[in-house]
């Protein structure tokens, strides 16, 4: 599976189609992107990697809920975040 490159990725958000060839951490931030918090955290939620638990991390940081947030940027062998969310990364 390859990931679009982002100048793809974000004229999908436009479109309101995923890219057809997400990565399913891609597709959750997709799905954040876009507003749809509770299909997103259900694909990282399934997955067991590092990229899906950073989405996951920045998904509970768009929420508000920080300490979850944390609990996940360890998860992902990454350091909290802070700061705006549409910036990280």
């Amino acid at each position: 599976m390859t990931d679009p490159d982002p100048t793809s990725f974000e004229a999908s958000l436009d479109a309101g189609r995923p890219p057809a060839a997400a990565s399913p951490p891609l597709l959750a931030l997709w799905h954040g992107l876009r507003g749809d918090w509770q299909t997103a955290h259900e694909i990282v939620q399934a997955q067991d990697d590092r990229d899906s638990a950073w989405v996951h991390a920045w998904l509970h940081r768009v929420e508000g809920d920080l300490a979850n947030a944390d609990y996940w940027y360890h998860r992902a062998g990454r350091p909290s975040a802070s700061g705006d969310t549409p910036a990280e990364g």
